[in-house]
């Protein structure tokens, strides 16, 4: 199974698909200074096969390469980054209390 993720920016989100079926997006809200990712859904269908995962990744990734910093205000995100130290460092230091992080 391989999962590709995709910028869709004209719909401010990730889309993430199996076998070119959408399974689950990631929304965001580019600022100044960061990028705000505000939601994040799996399809039921796809749910347990890691695809959350999978975007929390890229976009956690995309964000690093890019030189953005981020503010986790999906649930999802910011409990990801909680499991994963090694993205602590891409949330603002300002807003790292605010999500607990």
């Amino acid at each position: 199974m391989t999962i590709t993720i995709t910028n869709r920016p004209e719909k401010h989100r990730y889309e993430a698909a199996i076998d070119g079926q959408l399974a689950g997006y990631c929304e965001y809200n580019l600022l100044t200074n960061a990028v705000m990712f505000t939601h994040t859904e799996v399809l039921p269908a796809f749910e347990g096969r890691g695809v959350g995962s999978a975007i929390a990744r890229h976009v956690l990734d995309e964000a690093r390469a890019q030189g953005m910093p981020v503010i986790p205000a999906c649930q999802f995100i910011a409990g990801y980054i909680r499991k994963h130290r090694e993205y602590v460092d891409l949330v603002r230091p300002e807003t790292q209390r605010a999500f607990n992080i």
